[in-house]
């Protein structure tokens, strides 16, 4: 019998245990997603021409939906005035319900991409793409991006062409949670504006490519999430970005609708990533991680119609109580479904890897 000395012993422990975690990642950790299959859409003419999609990171539905006690005023108060009228007047609304883990590269993946994040991407890091996919951004005719470094760049470098997608990103340093995220989401709005600004040269390329059909825009707001980990949910902060995003939102539209003629082609969709929990963090399945606002009118999105007076519309549970929306139907969807929804709007094809 061969004798087996101590550091022997150890390394043949080392050794086994190296073997037997590659085997782990061997087996469970690869990509479940299947390339090469035949791509589908809907038939139907699709009722709008473009598609603007504004993802309000780190936003849990009660705080946008709720009305909100204003100490210093003295008085109870909306914080998104403008999108909740449009909920009650022009579209559709309900509770985005996402998965663990609640973190914004699985978040955006599942909007955007309608599936829920590969778990490959353990071994790989969340930002870029750890295996390739299709998405609506991939799909669509072209796309102008608008915000965060750290989400951009994953759908425009897994596009199959790479120059039809287009980003617009702040430089990385200034994602400080130290400071009041409110300049991040300033950028994108400021942005924006000297993107209609250049789109109206006369004889604009970019002015010819806008009136393409099957387009979309994506505004990616990341103040609310970083005001939620420097300050907490429940801060002024937090909450004043919230009413400053509507605000901006508001805007947005407006410009749209103006550079646009008010032509009714236009398609708006209004959501979050993941929620937050009262203590700034996120990433497990707690429920105010896992629930999400979604908003969605404009071209192509039924209108809710209110419910008689004194009754209540289907939809609503305990967690809706106290919103005041009542009266308006809450449809909750599931964070994949906003993929096809999107999809259809426009007439391109599904997302290949849609579940």
């Amino acid at each position: 019998m061969i004798p087996v000395t101590r550091n022997g012993l150890l390394l043949i422990g080392v050794l086994f245990h190296l073997v037997y975690l590659m085997s782990i990642f061997d087996i469970y950790f690869r990509s479940p997603l299947v390339h090469g299959m035949t791509p589908h859409k809907i038939e139907l003419p699709p009722p709008a021409k473009r598609l603007v999609l504004f993802v309000a990171d780190g936003l849990r539905a009660d705080k946008i939906y709720e009305p909100h006690y204003n100490e210093t005023l003295d008085r109870t108060e909306e914080l998104a005035p403008y999108l909740l009228n449009k909920l009650r007047t022009e579209g559709s609304w309900g509770v985005s319900h996402t998965r663990v883990p609640t973190e914004s590269r699985p978040g955006h993946v599942a909007a955007i991409a309608g599936f829920y994040e590969d778990v490959s991407a353990v071994t790989k890091g969340w930002k870029m793409n750890p295996v390739e996919f299709d998405s609506v951004f991939n799909e669509s005719r072209h796309t102008w991006s608008f915000g965060s470094p750290d989400i951009l760049p994953m759908f425009a470098e897994g596009a199959s062409d790479r120059s039809r997608v287009d980003t617009f990103m702040y430089p990385p340093e200034f994602e400080d949670f130290s400071g009041n995220g409110d300049r991040l989401d300033t950028w994108v709005f400021d942005e924006a504006t000297r993107f209609f600004a250049n789109a109206s040269q006369p004889g604009s390329k970019l002015s010819a490519m806008m009136h393409e059909d099957q387009i979309v825009f994506f505004f990616h707001l990341l103040g609310i999430d970083s005001n939620g980990h420097g300050f907490k949910p429940y801060s002024e902060e937090y909450l004043g970005n919230i009413r400053y995003v509507d605000r901006g939102v508001q805007h947005l539209v407006e410009q749209f609708e103006s550079y646009y003629g008010n032509d009714g082609k236009t398609a708006y969709v209004f959501t979050s990533d993941h929620g937050m929990n009262d203590r700034g963090a996120h990433g497990d399945g707690h429920p105010d991680n896992t629930r999400t606002p979604l908003i969605v009118w404009g071209a192509g999105v039924a209108k809710t119609a209110p419910a008689s007076s004194g009754e209540i519309a289907p939809g609503h549970d305990a967690f809706s109580n106290g919103w005041n929306l009542g009266q308006y139907e809450r449809k909750d969807v599931n964070q994949a479904d906003i993929a096809p929804l999107m999809a259809s709007l426009i007439g391109i094809n599904f997302p290949l890897n849609s579940v």
